[in-house]
């Protein structure tokens, strides 16, 4: 990849969407949609912004019983992104099933804690202990099911590699030095999370939301 960078394109807005990319292609390594997009505009949607040549990274962060993930995945086959994300807290069956239906050229992963989350979030839905706790239990837990990495913050990224070297690390969240945090909790700049571990960096709001979205990704690009 000629830059860990990836753009998140959060519309579902296809030609909005296909004006973003295309402003931003050569300072970007890479596309994600998500599921705003995917749920708008499906296989078509992907398969035009396939078009731009730079890697899908497909984030549906599939969360079902192994079959239906299995099922699902399969039926992702003709688009062949280049990262697909599941939950971990699928469990590792689901895991397993998960690897074992994706193409051979597609890297699973499997996302931990959101980014959205914080210790207190956590402690809501049943989950005792530090965020950073919960991210080295999945992280290990995926490992072992063969997934190729995992979805973190920048704030775990160091100890998911201390536990897993040659893991694939996706960065999401991450915010420019001075940056507004919008719903992150536990956001670290780009150059941090590269420091640290991190595989790609996926950047949304501080580029398409920028007045001039070419330079705001040329000014994240220029710190790593």
């Amino acid at each position: 990849m000629s830059s860990p960078l990836y753009i998140a394109i959060d519309t579902p807005d296809l030609e909005k969407a296909q004006a973003l990319a295309g402003r931003v292609r050569h300072h970007v390594g890479g596309l994600k949609l998500g599921l705003e997009f995917f749920c708008a505009n499906g296989h078509h949607g992907v398969h035009e912004m396939m078009k731009f040549d730079l890697p899908i990274f497909l984030d549906l962060k599939l969360h079902d019983i192994p079959n239906t993930v299995a099922k699902a995945i399969q039926a992702l086959h003709l688009l062949e992104p280049a990262v697909l994300t599941v939950h971990a807290a699928g469990g590792r069956a689901m895991l397993e099933d998960a690897k074992a239906a994706a193409g051979a050229k597609t890297k699973v992963v499997a996302v931990t804690v959101l980014t959205s989350l914080d210790d207190g979030d956590l402690l809501d839905i049943g989950v005792g202990g530090k965020a950073e706790d919960q991210v080295a239990r999945l992280a290990d837990l995926a490992r072992g099911a063969g997934l190729d990495g995992i979805v973190c913050s920048g704030a775990e990224v160091g100890l998911a590699k201390q536990i897993w070297p040659d893991g694939f690390f996706v960065v999401p969240g991450v915010r420019p030095a001075g940056g507004a945090m919008g719903d992150q909790k536990r956001a670290v700049t780009p150059r941090e999370a590269l420091d640290r571990g991190a595989s790609i960096l996926v950047v949304g709001r501080p580029i398409s939301l920028a007045e001039n979205p070419d330079m705001a990704a040329r000014e994240i690009e220029a710190t790593l």
